[in-house]
């Protein structure tokens, strides 16, 4: 498949719409940092992203990089495609919600290894997937692959 196709067949598929709490997170994404909010009043960190804190309510929120690390929380093995025509060349694909060293989680997907040798708390690390100009998708792959 050609670059411009496997573009065109990524974007046919449901992409994020950056809206003004998540715009900070994909600007990140597209200079290869993995950004999560901090609250300046208590410290806790938080994802997905908010206006407030989750944890104290306070709205003195501030845009910081993450490590990039973290280890696998959960995750499924996706074998059949919906819908079909969209998904069918992706799949097995992995579905992973990873937990960060600064503590949130993020859902996302495992990439480059085999999806049987995934296991809980596998450490891994960030990865961009450059999808278009506009969209980079955080991605995770065995930590030291």
């Amino acid at each position: 498949m050609s670059t411009e196709a496997a573009t065109e067949a990524a974007l046919a598929k449901p992409v994020p719409l950056p809206d003004a709490d998540s715009a900070p997170f994909w600007h990140g994404c597209r200079q290869d940092k993995l950004m999560i909010q901090r609250c300046r009043s208590c410290r806790s960190f938080q994802f997905p992203p908010s206006s407030v804190c989750a944890q104290c309510g306070s709205d003195q929120i501030e845009w910081v990089q993450a490590s990039g690390k973290g280890k696998v929380f959960s995750w499924i093995v996706v074998v059949h495609p919906v819908p079909k025509p969209v998904y069918a060349a992706d799949v097995p694909y992995v579905v992973a919600l990873v937990e960060l060293d600064e503590g949130v989680r993020m859902p996302t997907n495992i990439v480059g290894c085999d999806s049987s040798a995934i296991v809980a708390d596998m450490p891994v690390e960030v990865v961009f997937k450059r999808v278009s100009e506009e969209l980079v998708l955080p991605l995770f792959q065995p930590a030291g692959a």
